[in-house]
């Protein structure tokens, strides 16, 4: 029996991307999943695929947005009544929007990124850290990004983001100091999912030549690490991993074939 069998793992922007890959290997791993995302007709489409991972498990789902505030405490208030608290609370939810330098940028793209990746990232865990605490276990996973460690042109905006996920990651960590509670970052490099689709605003084409000429990693390259670490032993917690394709060696340095 694995360690997160019989466990309650609450994903974050489960609806696509990584965080659909994650809420499917947690199930696979035994583990009951509650499924947040904005996009209600993905997530009935997840539960399904969550059921027939995990039959034994109860997998739930939630139409929440993690950017505003008060939905999102109701939403934990709901699911701790009904389903329990999580062991498990994996930060995924984040976008990036828009590529431009600073004096360019649109300052909707940047209310939408610092909305998401920073504030919601906060909410969802100032409302749950209190819950876990009581209950004397529990572990705080934040999916951050390698444009946490090195900013490069144009990234202005969401680099900053990702910078402030890694530095809450360190300071929550430090925060729960003397409790059980384990916390760690997850930090990807290029990973092919909607993630540019969504930047360029929907141009499928400028998002595809992104990847071009490399293999990038896989949603489900990423769920393989986050399941290894929230699998580790009580006792140790990873505090932080960068993983990259085997073709990208930091923000810049990519082998392209032409």
């Amino acid at each position: 029996m694995g360690r997160l069998q019989g466990k309650r793992v609450l994903v974050t922007g489960a609806s696509s991307g990584i965080g659909r890959a994650c809420a499917l290997r947690f199930a696979a791993e035994g583990a009951s999943v509650a499924a947040w995302a904005r996009r209600g007709d993905r997530l009935r489409e997840l539960v399904d695929e969550l059921r027939a991972a995990a039959p034994e498990a109860e997998h739930v789902t939630g139409e929440v947005d993690v950017r505003q505030r008060e939905p999102v405490f109701q939403a934990v208030e709901h699911l701790v009544a009904e389903w329990g608290v999580p062991h498990v609370l994996l930060n995924n939810a984040g976008l990036a929007a828009g590529l431009d330098p600073i004096q360019a940028g649109d300052p909707d793209d940047w209310d939408r990124m610092i909305d998401t990746n920073i504030k919601g990232l906060l909410n969802v865990t100032r409302a749950l850290l209190p819950r876990m605490i009581e209950e004397g276990r529990g572990h705080v996973i934040n999916i951050g990004s390698t444009a946490g460690h090195l900013a490069y042109p144009k990234g202005n905006v969401y680099g900053a983001t990702k910078f402030a996920v890694r530095a809450l990651t360190e300071g929550i960590s430090l925060d729960l100091a003397g409790t059980p509670i384990r916390v760690s970052s997850v930090d990807p490099g290029m990973v092919e999912t909607e993630f540019s689709s969504v930047r360029f605003h929907g141009d499928q084409e400028r998002a595809a030549g992104v990847y071009k000429g490399f293999q990038p990693l896989t949603p489900d390259d990423v769920a393989d690490i986050v399941a290894y670490v929230a699998g580790t032993p009580e006792h140790v917690n990873i505090l932080d991993v960068v993983v990259y394709p085997t073709a990208q060696r930091n923000v810049y340095v990519i082998d392209r074939k032409s």
